[in-house]
């Protein structure tokens, strides 16, 4: 049984366990970064070429079908999936379903900013998901493959029928590269770099099925576009910014960092290699929670239970007698003392989300430091429970 009163003798090598930036991958240096497309144009031959190669590895290493478009975004994974939402939506019918925080914020672009009329509404509390199998063939839908703040991801693809008629919007930046797509009943998928392949943020990755982009090029929205998200030249889909030409300009010094490591994955093994670090480094997380008596994984069905930001609330008599404020400072509290001894870094719960912590376990981050990191967290619950 681990000493709880002592603390323990090991840290993490690496102690980074953010959901998001996550982790760089192991091994990571400045030195691994290509510096030619630096001080250069993006529109350069060098520049566009490094954009090119970034969209077409990452298609690669996806598995994305050949006939799907790649092209890399503004703004993150928001930019991307709200470029999707606002070029798509209002044609027909639609569902939003969420459950967490950003697929909330969807619903409120819904209701609020597109004021789509004809609209389906589906949420559930943080730890379950809505029943999807209500939705309606015929709508288009927008939903999270995987719950970044609550930890919870679909089971399946079976609600979605082959060949419906409504466009699927799937933001699923906490899921590529750790969960397996199903591209064929995907029409416009999003990620951001600075998740799952612990690169940087502000860039936003936008794939889009065939007839996604059929979608595009016969529907026009009521609503004005802002620069950011017009995908068309004319009426037709403007195929120069899935070949490097992005709508702005890109940091190049991101792009590279991506690159690198998109390139690590390769050298790897892949997205297959990144599934299993990731699968391996979540059992290790949510077998400890189910070992710990006073913690409970937010998400209560295995099935829907996520291999990347694994969330976890406290129970027991002890908590359960602390005031509201009192439970909130729990996590709080551990993430502090953790974070002062250089032990674990922005592990703590989602600020909506109920008081939890929040342990990053995809590809970039090793299964020791995850190991290291547990026994930390049983003795700082102790010192805050006996404080």
């Amino acid at each position: 049984m681990t000493d709880t009163t002592a603390e323990p003798a090991l840290k993490p090598e690496r102690p980074f366990f953010s959901s998001g930036p996550t982790a760089k991958f192991p091994g990571w240096s400045f030195d691994k970064l290509q510096t030619e497309s630096l001080g250069r144009s993006h529109r350069s031959a060098t520049g566009k070429a490094r954009l090119k190669y970034a969209i077409d590895l990452s298609k690669e290493l996806l598995g994305v079908p050949e006939d799907y478009l790649v092209g890399i975004m503004p703004a993150s994974d928001t930019g991307a999936l709200e470029c999707a939402m606002w070029t798509m939506l209002g044609e027909r019918p639609a569902t939003v379903a969420a459950w967490e925080s950003f697929g909330n914020v969807w619903i409120q672009d819904a209701v609020k900013q597109l004021k789509l009329p004809d609209l389906q509404v589906l949420d559930a509390d943080y730890g379950e998901i809505p029943d999807l199998a209500s939705i309606p063939q015929d709508n288009d839908v927008v939903f999270t493959w995987n719950g970044t703040t609550s930890g919870a991801k679909i089971p399946n693809t079976d609600w979605l029928e082959p060949g419906r008629a409504g466009v699927t919007i799937n933001d699923a930046t906490s899921a590529v590269f750790a969960m397996e797509m199903d591209w064929a009943k995907l029409d416009a998928t999003t990620y951001s770099w600075q998740k799952v392949m612990g690169s940087e943020a502000q860039h936003g990755m936008l794939i889009l099925s065939p007839k996604a982009v059929e979608r595009i090029e016969s529907y026009d929205p009521a609503w004005p576009l802002p620069k950011l998200f017009r995908l068309k030249k004319g009426c037709k889909i403007n195929r120069g910014i899935f070949e490097g030409a992005t709508i702005n300009t890109p940091s190049m010094l991101a792009t590279e960092d991506y690159i690198a490591a998109l390139e690590w994955a390769k050298s790897i093994g892949g997205r297959k290699a990144m599934f299993e670090r990731a699968d391996a480094n979540a059992k290790i997380v949510t077998d400890w929670i189910e070992a710990t008596p006073w913690l409970r994984n937010m998400v209560s069905d295995p099935a829907k239970r996520t291999n990347t930001g694994v969330c976890f609330v406290f129970q027991g008599d002890w908590y359960e007698s602390l005031s509201d404020e009192d439970k909130a400072g729990v996590p709080k509290k551990i993430v502090k003392m953790l974070e002062e001894r250089n032990v674990g870094y922005d592990f703590n719960g989602y600020r909506d989300a109920p008081p939890s912590l929040r342990i990053w376990c995809g590809g970039t981050v090793e299964q020791e430091d995850l190991k290291r990191l547990l026994p930390w967290i049983e003795w700082a619950y102790e010192q805050v429970k006996n404080g």
